[in-house]
């Protein structure tokens, strides 16, 4: 759950963050203002009517940057890229990786979460194979539908923004490429620490819960001072992840948004739409923004 959810966030009062989720980028040189907007990728796309001043954002700006071109996703050679690194290496399966013992509580928690499991043959001649990073990614998603939340992968909240750019004839970019995405995300962890964390989920079920309630609750408020406090906790144990974990995920992917930004911006105004955890913290984008000269300023009106 921390690979997708995890970041840390502003404390002192001069970097904190109040309710708000879309930032006004000005100065340095830039004739006009630019957007960066931090989203939730299970967020229901009706929710982009409630940022104030998004509307506004979207119309001034001549193009929208994503975390990558979400489009990318759908070509023949994207759809085998990420096949391949949601399989394990070809003859093995989950219960070659897993003990009996941890393979009764993996399955316990799948059938309790999502109605079947993998002594189903059928399911486990699908899902068996899949990485444990690639089962994780998918048990969030099912927890996330069980609770309620509407999901609609051919309408996502992150798309939202590239489908209106393209639907009034304006440019569509990516910080970063589906190729590296999936680097970072399916393959940079071993596959030993990949069941660990799998297992942190199955076996501290009400914990990841609560993180994960927390998170949307404080993300539909656009309280990020809220989403700090959900995000902050920690176990104390191996399932937390390490600071390289850290890095990895979120700040050395700030970094090197922000050798991109400042070409982008002075180019064309533009929206960023991005995931909300890249946004906050000492690390985070609008920090750097800051330090890099730009004037950053939350957008609470419309």
């Amino acid at each position: 759950m921390k690979r997708i959810l995890l970041t840390l966030w502003l404390a002192a009062a001069t970097l904190c963050a109040p309710a708000q989720l879309l930032y006004k980028i000005s100065g340095k040189g830039l004739t006009e203002p630019s957007y960066i907007v931090g989203t939730y990728h299970l967020a229901q796309v009706s929710f982009v009517d409630s940022i104030p001043g998004i509307r506004k954002a979207m119309a001034d700006c001549q193009q929208v940057y994503g975390e990558l071109v979400m489009s990318d996703m759908l070509g023949a050679d994207s759809v085998a890229l990420m096949q391949q690194a949601l399989m394990l290496p070809e003859g093995m399966t989950l219960q070659q990786l897993f003990s009996e013992e941890e393979m009764n509580r993996l399955n316990a928690y799948m059938k309790e979460r999502m109605g079947f499991d993998l002594t189903n043959p059928m399911v486990a001649q699908q899902m068996g194979k899949m990485t444990p990073e690639a089962l994780s990614t998918m048990l969030t998603v099912f927890n996330y539908v069980k609770k309620g939340g509407n999901l609609n992968l051919q309408d996502s909240f992150d798309d939202y923004f590239q489908k209106q750019a393209r639907a009034a004839g304006k440019d569509v970019g990516g910080l970063e490429t589906l190729a590296f995405q999936i680097k970072v995300l399916y393959g940079g962890k071993s596959l030993e620490r990949q069941k660990q964390l799998l297992m942190c989920m199955v076996d501290h079920a009400a914990f990841m819960d609560e993180m994960t309630d927390g998170v949307i609750k404080a993300f539909y408020a656009q309280d990020l001072d809220a989403i700090m406090r959900a995000m902050d906790k920690k176990m104390n144990n191996s399932c937390d992840s390490s600071p390289e974990e850290e890095a990895e995920l979120i700040y050395n992917r700030n970094a090197d948004w922000l050798t991109k930004m400042p070409a982008i911006m002075a180019k064309k105004p533009t929206l960023f739409a991005v995931g909300a955890a890249h946004l906050p913290g000492e690390k985070g984008v609008l920090h750097l923004l800051r330090q890099a000269g730009y004037k950053v300023e939350g957008v609470t009106k419309n």
